[in-house]
């Protein structure tokens, strides 16, 4: 069965998880479209060489160009003119780079199938006993909001059986009293039977009254329940798994669900008011002493009120975190005069709310943390700042989005000194978005406050910037807490290490194995205590080796990581080790090791290549054409084998953008003029590696250690050195 037929047979919460692997690069109509013919191709090959990455780029345009046709032909223009805006945004986006395309595919099929593979082991019943109870609570929840939904429906027919009853006890009892009886003739035996049949009717009549004012007090009762589990429970762990998508943790789903549940228990308390109100009309009709509607109806309609206002003022999430288009992988961190987005969204989607709420944004409202921190920077918030909560087309959900809006710093003098206790991506700010809900006798003011966020005036201060979000994120779920670092908690390593391992998977798409984690660890936390989960790192250390770059800041370089995951070479008594430079920001560079006379160890670096020298050559081009000077100005490749004993070409030959074979040396074709001669840039090391010098090594001193602890005379083992933090 297909995969895509798969996907789409599956519950809400899974098509859910679907929905967030996709986006505007690379939208979910072309997975439509083209499932058979994109699941027909091996994309992770794909994905590794640049010839073929080309033709199916072009492949999937000529796809799309037959999909235009088709439409023309049932005459769709809508769907045509979707095909066409989809073909001109896929050129925009993969015309100069078709392997990143070739590996977002690869990568949303491994997620479907991820995806799938969580939803057969939930129907087999097999997980760990954590996702099981999981399962099992939203599942006893999901069976609580519909039960309460089906006792208000019960309700409402009781209500229409009593007025049914009371209508004809009122017909008959003003009969009785009018003294139709007399005219008619009637005995008395035949009164007599009349009035006990109307007192029968009232006895009912109180009976079923107090029925449905218990069955009311009821459902308030579950009402009170659910609610209670959805603002207390179900809303809070919503929100964590959202910071935690925040700082490259797994995506976070459910918010529809958690609409869905919410919205059945506004529409239920909804329903309750509106039958409360048809009581009150049939007490006004008729009424007696000890009338269970009088005695109840002014408590039932306080609170259902008090009910269902709690859920509306809880029922407001800012469903997407503060975030510059720029920089999607860094939320939270905004540059002044740049332009951010931001989106909201109201879990009770009621019609009658549709274009009725209107939302101000406003930055740093109310915040007393700014009054008490000397130095704290003021912003005005420039763009359209309100706007309308209205029904999206996509899933119905009542919301608003904020797409225009930026930051400007107030210049005033004082507002800024360099006496403050917290450096500027230090200081937290947040922003408030406030609105009123306006019906016949109810007025409910609604306000809800972002993540805190970092505003940066360079874009060099964004590694500090993120690295507070990450701390941040990482330790505290107080989202009103905007004075975290005067006094940042410790983490421990082992929090520290999974938030480093989705920082760098969320842009090479693979997290960070216990190696390279170890290394990071041992940077920290020092050789001895590197490997402790439970070591303690304070803020002031990561921030530190954060912002002197001694620690490993990003480099970008997905494609290389893609290419291979840490390799050792060796030439005779020669090998080498290539990783990403942690000196040196942005950069990359490979380490061979020779023996000495009495066999141990020499580590020799090139210098780092950063990504500027990588647009002119590729990495794998660099690996197969380098070269060192010999004594005799003879230059020779030390780079021959990949450890153990694989050839280079046949490892890398996949990934050089040129046949091996050497240009002749003239070319009469060449493209510049006849009678050139052909040139090639390689990198070549003018000092022969057995003249090189520990003191003139490109790694850290601490680097170079962990190198000597992995690496030893016995064996050269794989080791892998990588960056948190790529750009």
């Amino acid at each position: 069965m297909a995969q895509w037929y798969q996907l789409q047979q599956m519950d809400s919460k899974y098509l859910e998880q679907v929905d967030q692997l996709y986006d505007d690069t690379f939208p979910m109509e072309i997975r439509q479209y083209l499932s058979q013919w994109i699941e027909s191709h091996d994309w992770e090959l794909v994905a590794t060489n640049d010839s073929l990455a080309t033709v199916r780029f072009h492949d999937l345009l000529g796809q799309l160009d037959d999909q235009y046709s088709r439409f023309a032909l049932e005459n769709n223009f809508l769907l045509q003119h979707n095909i066409r805006k989809i073909k001109r945004n896929i050129q925009d986006h993969f015309q100069e780079d078709p392997v990143h395309m070739a590996m977002i595919i690869s990568n949303c099929l491994k997620e479907e199938q991820k995806i799938l593979a969580s939803a057969a082991k939930t129907e087999d019943n097999i997980g760990n006993t954590q996702s099981n109870m999981v399962v099992e609570k939203q599942k006893e929840l999901d069976n609580k909001v519909k039960d309460i939904k089906n006792r208000v429906q019960e309700i409402e027919q009781k209500i229409k059986s009593l007025e049914d009853l009371q209508d004809e006890h009122d017909f008959k009892y003003k009969s009785l009293q009018s003294g139709e009886h007399e005219t008619n003739g009637t005995n008395q035996k035949e009164i007599k039977r009349e009035e006990m049949l109307i007192r029968e009717m009232f006895i009912k009549l109180n009976i079923n009254r107090e029925e449905v004012v218990r069955q009311m007090a009821d459902v308030l009762n579950m009402a009170d329940l659910i609610q209670y589990t959805l603002i207390a429970e179900e809303l809070p762990e919503w929100k964590r798994r959202q910071q935690i998508a925040c700082i490259g943790g797994p995506p976070n789903t459910c918010l529809d669900q958690l609409q869905t549940w919410f919205t059945t228990v506004a529409e239920c308390l909804q329903q309750v008011r509106q039958q409360l109100k048809k009581l009150q009309e049939l007490e006004q009709k008729y009424t007696y002493e000890n009338d269970p509607i009088t005695q109840k109806k002014n408590f039932l309609e306080e609170r259902a009120l008090s009910l269902f206002r709690n859920l509306i003022i809880n029922s407001i999430v800012v469903e997407r975190q503060p975030c510059m288009p720029t920089h999607p992988q860094r939320p939270l961190v905004l540059k002044t005069g740049v332009q951010f987005t931001v989106k909201l969204r109201l879990l009770v989607k009621l019609q009658e709310f549709n274009y009725q709420l209107r939302v101000k944004a406003s930055f740093d409202k109310d915040v007393p943390e700014k009054n008490t921190l000397k130095g704290f920077r003021k912003f005005n918030i420039l763009g359209t700042n309100t706007k309308v909560m209205n029904m999206e087309e996509s899933n119905g959900s009542l919301a608003a989005e904020f797409r225009h809006l930026q930051l400007k710093e107030q210049k005033a003098a004082g507002n800024r000194t360099n006496e403050g206790p917290l450096i500027v991506t230090e200081e937290l700010h947040s922003i408030s978005f406030e609105t009123q809900l306006c019906q016949p006798g109810l007025v409910i003011d609604l306000e809800i406050t972002s993540l805190p966020l970092v505003v940066i005036s360079n874009v060099s201060q964004l590694p500090s910037g993120w690295a507070s979000i990450l701390w941040y994120n990482m330790l505290c779920s107080e989202p009103k807490n905007l004075s975290f670092f005067l006094n940042a908690p410790q983490a421990r390593w082992s929090q520290l290490a999974e938030v480093l391992s989705w920082q760098f998977s969320s842009v090479t798409k693979r997290g960070l194995n216990s190696e390279q984690l170890s290394m990071l660890g041992d940077k920290l936390l020092g050789r001895e205590a590197g490997g402790n989960p439970d070591g303690l790192i304070p803020w002031t250390k990561f921030c530190k080796n954060v912002n002197e770059k001694n620690f490993p800041s990003g480099c970008g370089l997905r494609e290389y990581w893609n290419l291979s995951r840490g390799t050792c070479w060796h030439s005779g008594m020669m090998a080498a080790l290539w990783a990403f430079e942690s000196s040196r920001e942005g950069a990359i560079t490979f380490t061979w090791v020779e023996r000495t006379m009495n066999d141990e160890p020499q580590f020799h670096a090139v210098e780092p290549y950063t990504k500027k020298e990588l647009t002119a050559v590729s990495f794998p081009d660099i690996i197969r054409n380098y070269k060192v000077m010999a004594a005799e100005n003879i230059p020779e490749n030390p780079l021959r084998f990949l450890y153990p004993n694989i050839p280079k070409d046949s490892a890398f030959g996949k990934y050089y953008s040129r046949p091996t074979e050497q240009p002749e040396p003239m070319d009469v074709e060449s493209p510049i003029g006849p009678g050139y001669i052909k040139t090639e840039l390689i990198s070549v090391s003018e000092v022969h590696p057995s003249r090189l010098q520990d003191n003139m090594l490109p790694l850290s001193p601490e680097d170079f250690g962990v190198l000597s602890r992995i690496i030893n005379p016995a064996e050269i083992e794989t080791v892998q050195m990588c960056s948190p933090f790529p750009n």
